[in-house]
Formats: C-alpha cells, sequence, structure tokens
C-alpha cells in the first residue's frame, strides 16, 4: 500500500486535533485566507497548468477554473468558518436519571475525514477549513484533473500550519492516481467517513466499492415546476437564474416542469437564456410554443434522455404537464433527491409540493442556486448529501461530528 505511511500519519494527527485550542484554529484559518489571497499568481499559475489540459467544452472546465474573484470569494469562506462556533464539546442533550446518574450527548469529531473528489480544487480549501473548525484530520484523493491545482493549494496549507506551530499532518493529499482512490476506499482502521464529491459514475464506484462509512454526496438532477398560480415575471428571473448562474454545478435547474396553462408564457419565461446559449430540448408542446420565438439552433424535440440527465452545462429539458400530480409524478420518477422547486401563489399548492416532494432541499419561489453552505449560513460545505443516514443537504461543521454520552455516577451498579 503506497498510502499506508500516510494514513498511519493522518491517523496520529486526527488522535490530539480535538485537543487544539479554538483560538489556535481561528489563526490557523485567517492565516490560511491571507495567504490565499497573497498567493492569488501562483495558484492561478498551477490552476493553469490543469485548464491546460482539458477541453474547454468540459462540463468540468468551469469547476476547474480558478480565478482572482473566486480565490478571494475561497478566502472569504474560510474566514466565515473560522467565526462559526466550535461545535466539539457542544452539549446535544442532557437529562438526569432517577438513580441519580447524570447522562449528556456531546459532540465529539468523526476522526479522520476522507474526500474523494474530481475537478474542483475548492474542495481542497473548504474540506480543510470545515474539518479544522470540527476538529477532524482529513485525507484526501483530488482527480488527475485538478492535480497541480491541488498540490499548490496543499502545499500552501502546510506552510501555515508549520508556520502556526500545528502538524502538517492534519492534512494529507494523496496521489491522484487510481490505486489511491482504491487504497482510500479500503482505509479500514485508519479513515472513519469517506465522502465522494464528483459525477454519479464517481459516487456510485465509491458507495459499491468501499470498505468504511460513506456519506453520499449525490449528483443533482434538479427540477423546477411553474404552476398554473405562478407570476410569469417572478417565474422568468428564478428560472433563468438557477439554469445559467453557473450550469455547472449540481444545483443548476435540469429540467423545466411547466403547467400547460403557462404554455402561452413559455417564449418570456426562457427569454433571458437566449444570451446563454442555451440548448433546450423541449417535449411536444413546448417545442411548438418556442417554435419562432427561440432561435432554431438551440431548439432540439426531447426523448427519454432529456430526463433524468445532470447536464452541468448550459442544456435544459422541458416537460409540460396536465396538473400538479403530474408534475410530482415526473419529479418522484427522475429526481435525484438534491434541489428541487416550485413557483406558484397558490398558497396549497405550495404546501403540498413542500410536503410531498423528496429532496434534501425543496424551495418556494426561490432558485435552487441557494443550495450550498455557505448561502445557507454554514459557512462552507464539504458536500450536499442526499441520503438520509447521518445528514442531508450541505454539510458543514455539525455533520462533520458525531457525539458519544458522558455518563456520571456515585458508584452506581445495575441490579441483576
Amino acid at each position: 500500500m503506497q498510502c499506508l505511511h500516510q494514513f498511519e500519519k493522518v491517523k496520529e494527527a486526527a488522535r490530539a486535533c480535538s485537543l487544539i485550542k479554538k483560538d489556535d484554529i481561528a489563526a490557523l484559518l485567517n492565516k490560511l485566507a491571507e495567504q490565499a489571497e497573497k498567493n492569488i499568481p501562483d495558484l492561478l499559475a498551477a490552476n493553469q497548468k490543469d485548464l491546460e489540459r482539458m477541453d474547454k467544452d468540459d462540463p468540468k472546465y468551469d469547476r476547474l477554473k480558478l480565478t482572482g474573484d473566486r480565490i478571494r470569494a475561497i478566502a472569504a469562506d474560510i474566514k466565515n468558518v473560522a467565526r462559526l462556533p466550535f461545535p466539539v464539546g457542544e452539549i446535544v442533550e442532557e437529562k438526569t436519571l432517577d438513580n441519580g446518574m447524570n447522562l449528556q450527548k456531546v459532540r465529539v469529531p468523526l476522526g479522520v475525514v476522507g474526500v474523494i473528489y474530481e475537478a474542483r480544487p475548492n474542495v481542497t480549501f473548504d474540506v480543510f477549513a470545515l474539518c479544522m473548525q470540527s476538529g477532524n484530520a482529513c485525507v484526501l484523493k483530488g482527480g488527475s484533473d485538478a492535480q497541480y491545482s491541488n498540490k499548490a493549494i496543499a502545499k500552501l496549507i502546510h506552510q501555515v500550519l508549520q508556520q502556526q506551530g500545528l502538524n502538517t499532518e492534519l492534512l494529507q493529499l494523496l496521489p491522484p492516481d487510481r490505486s489511491a482512490a482504491t487504497e482510500l476506499m479500503n482505509a479500514v482502521g485508519f479513515v472513519d467517513i469517506l465522502i465522494p464529491r464528483g459525477s454519479q459514475n464517481l459516487i456510485d464506484s465509491v458507495r459499491q466499492n468501499a470498505n468504511i462509512p460513506v456519506i453520499e454526496t449525490g449528483a443533482g438532477i434538479v427540477h423546477t415546476y411553474v404552476d398554473a398560480s405562478a407570476d410569469v415575471k417572478k417565474a422568468s428571473e428564478i428560472v433563468v437564474n438557477a439554469k445559467t448562474r453557473r450550469c455547472s454545478v449540481c444545483n443548476a435547474l435540469d429540467c423545466l416542469v411547466l403547467h400547460k396553462s403557462q404554455l402561452s408564457n413559455l417564449p418570456q419565461l426562457v427569454e433571458g437564456m437566449k444570451k446563454f446559449g442555451v440548448e433546450i430540448f423541449a417535449d411536444e408542446r413546448a417545442f411548438a410554443g418556442l417554435q419562432g420565438k427561440y432561435p432554431d439552433e438551440l431548439l432540439l424535440k426531447a426523448n427519454e434522455e432529456s430526463y433524468g440527465t445532470e447536464f452541468l452545462s448550459h442544456k435544459m429539458s422541458i416537460k409540460t404537464v396536465e396538473s400538479l400530480d403530474e408534475a410530482l409524478d415526473h419529479i418522484y420518477k427522475y429526481s435525484s433527491k438534491h434541489s428541487e422547486a416550485i413557483i406558484a401563489e397558490d398558497a396549497e399548492t405550495i404546501a403540498r409540493f413542500l410536503n410531498e416532494v423528496d429532496a434534501a432541499a425543496v424551495y418556494a419561489n426561490a432558485s435552487t442556486a441557494f443550495t450550498d453552505g455557505a448561502q445557507f449560513g454554514l459557512g462552507a460545505e464539504i458536500g450536499i448529501s442526499t441520503q438520509k443516514l447521518h445528514a442531508r443537504g450541505p454539510m458543514a461543521l455539525r455533520e462533520l461530528t458525531s457525539y458519544k454520552w458522558l455518563v456520571r455516577g456515585n458508584g452506581n451498579i445495575r441490579p441483576a
């Protein structure tokens, strides 16, 4: 095992991680944010080496790309994490039993958090910051697409750890090859939890092959239903934002579900997408409603593959439905349980949608672009969990902890 030594080091570092003082962690993260901004030229130079090896038309290109503004935003998120309450030691529950024993349910770190991810160098910063602020060590396996970016970021983190007098083994960056991923998935006794971030293929592979606990951060097949009662101006702004704000992320809109009564308003709903060159795969009624009112080269007829697809690009499908029930059925069939939205003014319709749609985040009259740890006030995120065990939705500090029971007695013994 080429990574065994790294696993041993990170496990040992995690043992003492929870002993680091909160003020020292805050100082570390603020210093890291400061150094990230100071080292923007070096980070962009490393990122450029990765970008040069990827086709610009690849949906992952935008996720891979760093800019000065994006690095400054990452630094701001790190500072936000440093300001958040330190969750370790928080008393979740406390009670005294009839026999006098006092019980406290207290938050504790998970220990060693492993993350396998693809072309997302920001994850290296985010995971480290969240792990430090929750008392965890981390072992990261980035994709080969981002190897130069990840190495530059990890080097910067190690430098700051050393400057602050902390153990540099708190962050381990594994080699970018697949064999390292296999070792990480089988790091029994070393890694406490494994989180995959990336394509559905990556997530499926980790879930099927890992021998350590996995938290599934699922792909986002995202729908927005425009109801008969929707305000058209509001709907247009929300739909365009959800699709075009940043099309390569998992909370971006993939399928517009349209009540048939809104067909006459469809050209207005998608008008703002023209300048972004959004390709629309429309069912028969939607196609007829857009012919001559949307660029011919961007308007195509939908087929079965147009639904249940995470496009991660300027592409979107449209499904016309007869009723709310049909909209709910369509979403139930194709949803990845990530983020779903309704645009409506009717309170009863909204209540049914919010209650019946099964997803980590369900919206009414808002863009799904808000499914994000920072936007939810969590500082940053380690991923969006679409499963129901342990955590669901944006995972931040509290989701990176478990708990233990502290039991205080006074000579208590249990009767036979």
